[in-house]
């Protein structure tokens, strides 16, 4: 059995120095920390919701399902207007597009206040104790 130079390196970082625990608690959560992280993540949401809902919309009318969902009202409702007539790409673009920026207020203030709420209840209970390791 020969041993290469990289059999040797490879012994060697399998080797670690044994991993160094710190517990630490979190005590306070920055407010404007916090709402810049929820409005991100928001504005990530949104994006990915109004691109889904074109998507949706598009599979839907390709496979004809709104179709024969259109079929179906203008049979019980009568004569009428169309529901696809109605509803086009612009009207789904613009409505998931008002939701999505709803979405974005509605996301950023609950952030805004989960972190008010975090730094009073720490008051209380102590905040959260968590442990890391150095690898």
């Amino acid at each position: 059995m020969s041993s290469s130079v990289a059999d040797k390196l490879a012994k060697k970082t399998r080797k670690k120095a044994p991993a160094k625990q710190v517990r630490l608690k979190l005590v306070y959560v920055d407010f404007w920390s916090a709402v810049k992280f929820s409005f991100l993540v928001s504005v990530c949401l949104a994006i990915v919701s109004v691109v889904a809902s074109l998507l949706i919309y598009t599979v839907l009318l390709s496979t004809q399902v709104l179709a024969k969902i259109d079929e179906l009202v203008m049979d019980i409702v009568g004569d009428g207007d169309s529901i696809i007539g109605m509803i086009g790409y612009p009207q789904v673009f613009g409505f998931s597009v008002v939701v999505g920026i709803l979405g974005i207020i509605v996301g950023t203030a609950l952030g805004a206040v989960a972190a008010l709420v975090y730094n009073l209840l720490v008051r209380v209970i102590g905040g959260f104790q968590l442990g890391f390791t150095s690898s």
